[in-house]
């Protein structure tokens, strides 16, 4: 960067929590390139904040999932999009990144787009336009200058609609577990080296914790019938951790509530298997090699237009690639405490059966990668992108 040139501004915003664990890892890879040549502004999480990013409001009041949850919350997405797009209008930033959260970050792009001065807009995290509404790829072509994809199968539904598709891959499928410390989550639990220990996921968003924790407590409470030496280990992230200790306080059972990505790890590395709230947490769990077994809830509404518009037959993105149910899944009214019970119970019980799952999740994790641009991480492979479209706005 030429003496006396302002450093390069970079708009990111994530709207929840996986959304801030990329946005903080694509932010600590421009860091070390940029230098001092580079600066910060946007909206996110925990994660970005440990990045020096200060956030212009709370991302948790936008923690929502579902259609019909959405449309309940639109005058204060409405009004958050407002506070985002002038921040950008304050800032007038280089290039913006906008992640994942399909309806905040379309309707920011489009203010951005609308500004007097927009910047380059990037959009990471594709909609799932091979599981429902096709019509979203048409839209995001015209809206944003460049897409990110965590899928290989994601960019032709794109590049048809003429937007430029970068595959980085998921960050999960690229994350060093080598860390993590099975023993230390034992040890914090007091539990010998083969007590059973249940790991439950309960998701991220406020309304999946809410529908989610009640059923998944009960799982709990029925294994423990059978397994009364079973400890119960809940991660919670950071943004939704009061909602999720208050929630596990009704289960009447013991329960070890965890913070923080390394505590996470640990329990994943070190739990005898898992019972989770689908999303992308599954694939961090296979990624660790914890069996697992998913559910979910979602409002009646909601569930009823998913199954008018969904194409696929599972949820779980393992599933998904193997093009089986590798992971059983529980959905709507199918969910039940006695269910989950019961799948989760030979887990528990026998090596062998989870020796066997962790074997097919491996070999379904393996046709997620795909073809992974040299092994590299998906932030820096993201990075490549926005480093190019700075040096493109400073030539012109």
């Amino acid at each position: 960067m030429s003496e006396g040139r302002r450093p390069a501004c970079v708009l990111v915003v994530a709207a929840e929590a996986s959304g801030d664990d990329l946005g903080a890892d694509l932010m600590a890879e421009l860091r070390q390139r940029l230098g001092d040549g580079g600066r910060f502004v946007g909206v996110g999480g925990p994660a970005m904040a440990g990045q020096g990013l200060e956030s212009a409001f709370d991302i948790g009041t936008l923690s929502v999932a579902g259609w019909f949850e959405g449309l309940a919350a639109y005058p204060l997405v409405k009004r958050r999009v407002r506070e985002t797009v002038a921040l950008a209008r304050a800032e007038q930033p280089d290039v913006a990144v906008l992640i994942d959260s399909w309806g905040f970050t379309l309707r920011v792009a489009q203010g951005l787009r609308a500004l007097p001065s927009p910047p380059a807009i990037i959009k990471y995290v594709a909609p799932q336009v091979w599981a429902s509404r096709p019509g979203r790829a048409k839209t995001l072509a015209a809206t944003v200058d460049h897409l990110l994809t965590l899928h290989a199968f994601d960019a032709p539904f794109f590049e048809a609609q003429g937007l430029p598709v970068t595959f980085v891959g998921q960050t999960a499928l690229s994350r060093d577990l080598s860390d993590a410390d099975p023993l230390a989550l034992r040890r914090r639990l007091g539990a010998a080296d083969g007590a059973p220990v249940l790991l439950v996921l309960p998701g991220s968003r406020a309304g999946e914790i809410a529908r989610m924790t009640p059923v998944f407590g009960q799982a709990a409470s029925e294994l423990l019938n059978t397994t009364p030496d079973m400890k119960i280990v809940v991660p919670a992230a950071a943004t939704v951790a009061a909602q999720v200790r208050e929630a596990v306080e009704a289960w009447g059972v013991p329960v070890t509530v965890i913070e923080g990505d390394a505590a996470k790890r640990d329990a994943m590395a070190g739990a005898t298997c898992a019972l989770a709230c689908s999303g992308t947490v599954t694939t961090e769990l296979a990624l660790a090699g914890c069996p697992f077994v998913v559910g979910y809830i979602a409002t009646p509404l909601t569930y009823l237009a998913a199954k008018l518009i969904l194409k696929t037959r599972w949820l779980t993105l393992l599933n998904i690639a193997a093009d089986r149910e590798v992971a059983p899944e529980f959905v709507q009214g199918r969910c039940t405490a006695q269910a989950l019970a019961r799948a989760l119970a030979p887990l528990l019980a026998d090596p062998e059966a989870r020796r066997r799952m962790a074997d097919e999740q491996a070999q379904a994790l393996s046709i997620m990668r795909g073809p992974q641009a040299g092994g590299r991480a998906p932030a820096a492979i993201a990075a490549d992108v926005v480093i190019e479209a700075l040096q493109a706005r400073s030539a012109s």
